[in-house]
């Protein structure tokens, strides 16, 4: 199973005076990613690195922002990877110290920072989501809406014409059950878009 996190959580390393400031949060996808990453290198303009690694599905990515390749990207990657996030961005803005830490120091200090990170971090189980419409009577709207309720689902949108339809979310594992009960509580007149 799959999780996300509940809310960002940070870190702070000191390693051989190179200073190492962690955050993993939740992310929707790559290009807010790259906004929090513009905005973490527009907060410390001096740091010498702002490394970052993405688990978003096909989105992933793993930077090492001038760092010796695989040295810091990728061992934040693999953290992540390693405790099933998706969603997760995690971010390390380094300031050089003045001691050369090597690769394996590199890649030590960069997944032990997304690590110490992810001590304080919540993780949350990551439910798939089904999106759905239908159309239905007027009549039905108000049950239609009570088992949308009852099942978790999320109402995206509504549009009322001569019938009235609605667009929602529903976790996967609930959706097949949730059709059958829209199908009872509509008495067969609700259409699937």
């Amino acid at each position: 199973m799959a999780f996300t996190l509940a809310a960002a959580a940070h870190a702070e390393l000191l390693v051989r005076k190179s200073r190492f400031i962690a955050c993993v949060q939740p992310v929707p996808d790559r290009a807010a990613a790259q906004a929090v990453v513009a905005r973490l290198r527009a907060e410390h303009p001096a740091a010498t690195h702002v490394c970052w690694a993405l688990m978003a599905g096909g989105q992933s990515a793993a930077v090492d922002d001038g760092e010796p390749a695989g040295t810091a990207g990728r061992p934040m990657l693999e953290v992540l990877r390693h405790r099933e996030l998706e969603g997760v961005l995690a971010t390390v803005v380094r300031y050089f110290g003045g001691v050369k830490l090597g690769a394996g120091g590199l890649v030590r200090a960069y997944a032990e920072s997304v690590t110490q990170a992810l001590k304080d971090a919540q993780p949350v189980p990551l439910r798939r989501m089904r999106p759905l419409r239908c159309a239905l009577p007027y009549a039905a709207e108000g049950a239609v809406r009570r088992e949308l309720a009852a099942a978790g689902a999320q109402i995206e949108d509504v549009a009322h014409g001569s019938l009235v339809e609605i667009g929602f979310a529903v976790a996967e594992d609930d959706a097949d059950a949730l059709v059958a009960r829209i199908g009872d509580v509509t008495q067969g007149r609700a259409g699937w878009l």
